[in-house]
């Protein structure tokens, strides 16, 4: 136990908090470890779906009544009109009226930043595998 965690718990702060564990995984595994990166796409892929849940159900049940609580005139012909905007996958969009939107501004950019994160992962831990599997056939033929 090091000194800033004895003064830590002896002040009542519990020695392992998650960053000083997530700290501590990322020393062990090494900077470029394959499951770092697979941890990380897991992690913003459900990020992405929850946010992506959020922005589907941010127009609740009734459409009309959620305009009406946020002061919106619902326009009947506009909806009528763009009928498929709301059941898109994406973008999201769920408008009251031509310049009222119920989906919040920052769910698709979201979406985008957390999608090209989850990928950009999962092509991280492929390339971090490839790499140490030619490391470790190179190191294992040398030893012959």
């Amino acid at each position: 136990m090091s000194d800033g965690e004895r003064a830590g718990s002896a002040a009542g702060v519990p020695g392992r908090t998650p960053a000083t564990a997530a700290a501590a995984v990322c020393a062990r595994l090494g900077r470029h470890h394959p499951v770092l990166w697979l941890l990380l796409s897991a992690l913003s892929g459900t990020v992405t779906f929850f946010v992506w849940l959020c922005g589907i159900f941010s127009g609740g049940l009734d459409v009309g009544e959620t305009c009406a609580l946020r002061g919106q005139p619902y326009d009947d012909a506009y909806r009528s009109e763009h009928w498929r905007e709301p059941s898109r996958i994406f973008p999201l969009h769920d408008r009251c009226n031509a310049s009222y939107d119920l989906v919040p501004v920052w769910i698709n950019p979201a979406l985008v930043l957390l999608s090209l994160v989850a990928a950009g992962s999962l092509l991280a831990a492929c390339w971090t595998t490839y790499v140490r599997a030619r490391r470790f056939l190179r190191a294992r033929r040398t030893a012959r």
